[in-house]
Formats: C-alpha cells, structure tokens, sequence
C-alpha cells in the first residue's frame, strides 16, 4: 500500500520499521521537528525521524498541519492509508480524509479506557491487570475512533518503559496485519461504557507521596520508570527510585511516620505498609542498587524523606 507514516517517539519506530519490511510503499514520514534536548539543550531528531533518515525515507517536520498549503501537500501525496503513533500533532479533518482509507493510529491502550496523552503510566497508577493496543480508524475526536483490531497483555509488575516497549512490538505487528487485509478487520464502535482519560504526566506527579499506601508508592515508582523518574529528596538533594518492593502491604507501622526510614536498609513507611527500595539514582550519578547507594552514602533508620 502507499501509505504515510506519522510518529515520532520510540514507542513508533516498531511500527514504521514493521511497514517498511512488510514492503509497503512508504512515501512520506511525518515527524516532530528536532527539538533541544537532554541537559546540553542539544537540538536533536525524534527517534522516528533518525530511523527514517538512515533507511532512506523522505521525512516531513511541521510545526502544524493547520495551513492550506501542507494539506495540500499532504493531499498529493495520493495516499491509500496514513499510519500514525504517537505523533505528538492534531490532525485536522483535511487530514484525515486525505488517504483513500483514512488515517489508522497505534494506540497504547484497550479503547475506551484510557484515551488521552498517557495510557501506560495511567494503567499502571490504575492498577490495572490488562492492557493492550488498539488498532484504531481515525476520526475528529480525541482517541474516539472505530476500533479494527485490539491486542491484550497483563501489566504485572512491568515498569512504563518495559511495557511501552512491549505494546510497541504488539501496535507493529497488529497494523501489519490490519493493512494485509482492511476488509477482513472492520471498524468497529468504541463501547459508550468503561471510558477514561489518561492525561499528560505532570513532572510534578514523579515526587513519591508517603501518605498513600506502599502499593500506590510501588506503583508510582514502575510508572515513572525510566521518565521522569519518581524521587523523594533528603538533604536538598534528589534520589529517584526506580524500583522498590512492598514489604508491609497494608498493615500500619507503629511509630513510623510516613516517609519515615524503618531501618538501614532504605525500608520506608507508607500509610499503611512499607516499601523497600531495590533500586536508586542520585542526582548525576549512574542507577545502582540500593545496597551499593547504602555503602557509600547511609541513610539510617529514622531518617525523615520530603
């Protein structure tokens, strides 16, 4: 099929680089433009914009496509479908009916629950059991659309990134197979019950909050691993935790405050239980296990964490 391929993170290179080996016909990829990134504030490509370079695929880099002249462009490129994950830009309805057979999104969640911006770390805050993609047919809304095809897996005890890679692999093969045959795999209707938003990350969301129970806390830490990172602060300085165990589900701790240490080895009171952190990055310094932090740097019981 002659298609246009529309991502930019690397939650979308599966699906383009599954595209590309499927044979299509890639005629363009749309992508974020090159932004400053990382501390040095270094202007760098999207990873979909690097993976198109290096095998050879005209890419595209608006700001918007809100302008008559790029959906003009778009519109010549005699498109049979547009493919998109994670894109990152709203698609005007010029767009959408550009292709012969609209627009098809890889979307990181079972449709309805958790339209929106962050469907991973939402499902894993959520505590949810199942997640999946949906293969989803494009239309005005916000994640609205018919569903063609839905694939499933269980959260467990998976981190956000691990996760996100996984449902990556899953959106790439489940659009291969839509687009061998469209006929085969209609649209069909999102349900009216079970539909929830998963809004944008707020940086602020990553500081661990010791008055809720050591689940959420764990849930919190798997969620913003590896971005933003969750933390808590001691000393003016921040620690991220990017993993932890429960130790103490549900039963209060006497006589530890929340975010109070319970012992040597980094064990932190919640309300109720207790999590132990397994795993830690100080500000600047490579992850490492909290017993190598612990030998270095000792945080006795007792110790109070913001």
């Amino acid at each position: 099929m002659r298609i246009a391929f529309m991502g930019t993170p690397p939650f979308a290179v599966p699906t383009l680089a599954a595209l590309h080996a499927a044979g299509h016909e890639i005629v363009a990829v749309y992508t974020q433009p090159p932004r400053p990134a990382q501390r040095g504030k270094k202007v760098q490509q999207s990873a979909v914009h690097h993976w198109a370079e290096e095998h050879g695929l005209p890419v595209h880099t608006p700001k918007s496509l809100k302008s008559p002249e790029e959906q003009e462009a778009f519109a010549a490129l005699d498109l049979d479908v547009a493919v998109v994950a994670a894109y990152g830009l709203i698609l005007p309805e010029a767009i959408l009916d550009a292709p012969r057979e609209g627009c098809l999104n890889v979307h990181g969640s079972i449709l309805p629950r958790w339209r929106g911006a962050a469907p991973v770390q939402r499902a894993i805050l959520s505590g949810d059991g199942e997640t999946g993609v949906t293969v989803m047919q494009m239309d005005a809304g916000l994640d609205t659309g018919a569903m063609r095809l839905v694939g499933r897996t269980g959260v467990d005890d998976k981190t956000a990134g691990e996760l996100t890679d996984e449902l990556a692999a899953m959106g790439a093969a489940l659009m291969v197979r839509t687009l061998s045959d469209l006929h085969a795999f209609l649209p069909e209707a999102q349900p009216d019950e079970g539909v929830t938003y998963a809004a944008k990350i707020d940086k602020s969301e990553a500081r661990l909050d010791f008055l809720v129970s050591a689940v959420q806390v764990e849930r919190q830490v798997r969620a913003f691993n590896p971005m933003p990172g969750a933390f808590f602060e001691l000393d003016g300085e921040r620690y991220k935790l990017l993993a932890a165990e429960v130790i103490h589900p549900a039963g209060t701790v006497p006589g530890a405050a929340p975010g109070t240490t319970l012992d040597d080895s980094l064990t932190i009171a919640c309300n109720p239980g207790a999590i132990r952190a397994t795993r830690v990055q100080r500000a600047g310094k490579p992850a490492m296990d909290a017993a190598d932090l612990l030998r270095g740097r000792a945080i006795p019981q007792g110790t109070r964490l913001a």
